[in-house]
C-alpha cells in the first residue's frame, strides 16, 4: 500500500508560497510557448480569413479587439473570485491573486477600450460615444486604477487585502452590465454574436480565428498572472524580512 500522505497535493501547492512558486517555474514556460504558438496561428488565421461585406478589412480587429473585452471581465471575475478566497475561505495567497491581476486587467481593458476606439471610428464616424457598453467598460476600467491605487495606498497587508476584496466585490456588480447592456438598452454595439442559446451567429470563417486568438490571448493571460503572482510572493518576503531586519535594528 503506497503512502500518499507524504505526497502534497495539487491544493497544497497552491496554498503553499513555496511550493507555488516551484508549480509556477514549471508552468510558466511552458504556457507562454503555448501562448506564442496559438497567437501566431491565431495572427496568421485571422490575416487568411476573408473581409466582412459590410466593415471591408476593417474587421480583422475584431480579433484582438474582442479577445482583450473578453479578458477585461475574465480578469475581474476572477478577481471577485479571490475576494471570496480573502473574505471566506481565508486561503493564503488569494489576495497574492487579486492583487497580481488588477494591473493585467488593467493594460487589457485599456487595449479594448483602444482597439475599440480605432474599431469604431470607421464604422460610427466617431472615437467615443458615452453609450451603455463603452462607458461601463471604462467604469471597469477605473474599478481597476481604483483597486491599484487602493492596494499600494495602504501599508498594513491586512487591512489591504481587506479593503482590495470588498471594493473588488462591490465592483463586480459592473461585469453583468457590460456583458447584458447591449441587450438591456439601446447602444451602437450589436448583440452577442458568439456566445448564445441558439448558436454564434457569425460566420466559421470569421469565427475560428477569433477563437483562436481569444484561446492564445488567455493562455498568455495566465503565463504572465502566475508571473505577477511570483514576483508578488518574493516582494513581501523582502517586504517580510525588511520588517524584521527594522525591529531588530529597534531593540
Amino acid at each position: 500500500m503506497s503512502d500518499t500522505s507524504a505526497r502534497p497535493s495539487l491544493w497544497a501547492d497552491i496554498a503553499n508560497p513555496t511550493r507555488f512558486i516551484a508549480l509556477a517555474d514549471r508552468l510558466v514556460p511552458w504556457l507562454a510557448a503555448l501562448a506564442a504558438m496559438l497567437l501566431a496561428v491565431g495572427l496568421y488565421m485571422s490575416f487568411a480569413a476573408p473581409e466582412d461585406y459590410q466593415q471591408g478589412s476593417t474587421v480583422r480587429i475584431m480579433y484582438i479587439h474582442v479577445p482583450f473585452a473578453w479578458l477585461a471581465m475574465m480578469c475581474y471575475s476572477l478577481m471577485a473570485v479571490s475576494a471570496l478566497g480573502t473574505l471566506v475561505w481565508r486561503h493564503p495567497l488569494a489576495d497574492v491573486a487579486l492583487k497580481s491581476a488588477a494591473p493585467i486587467g488593467a493594460v487589457f481593458t485599456a487595449l479594448s477600450l483602444i482597439t475599440g476606439s480605432i474599431w469604431g471610428k470607421p464604422m460610427w464616424g466617431t472615437w467615443w460615444v458615452w453609450d451603455a457598453r463603452l462607458t461601463s467598460v471604462f467604469v471597469l476600467f477605473l474599478m481597476y486604477l481604483g483597486i491599484i491605487a487602493l492596494t499600494r495606498a495602504l501599508d498594513d497587508p491586512g487591512r489591504s487585502a481587506w479593503a482590495a476584496a470588498i471594493m473588488t466585490l462591490v465592483g463586480f456588480v459592473n461585469v453583468p452590465i457590460i456583458k447584458f447592456s447591449v441587450e438591456w438598452w439601446n447602444t451602437l454595439h450589436q448583440p452577442a454574436s458568439v456566445f448564445r442559446m441558439d448558436g454564434p451567429t457569425i460566420d466559421p470563417s470569421l469565427l475560428r480565428p477569433l477563437m483562436v486568438m481569444a484561446v492564445g490571448f488567455t493562455v498568455l493571460f495566465f503565463a504572465l498572472h502566475l508571473i505577477a503572482m511570483r514576483t508578488e510572493i518574493r516582494r513581501r518576503r523582502v517586504a517580510a524580512m525588511r520588517r524584521m531586519a527594522a525591529r531588530r535594528a529597534e531593540a
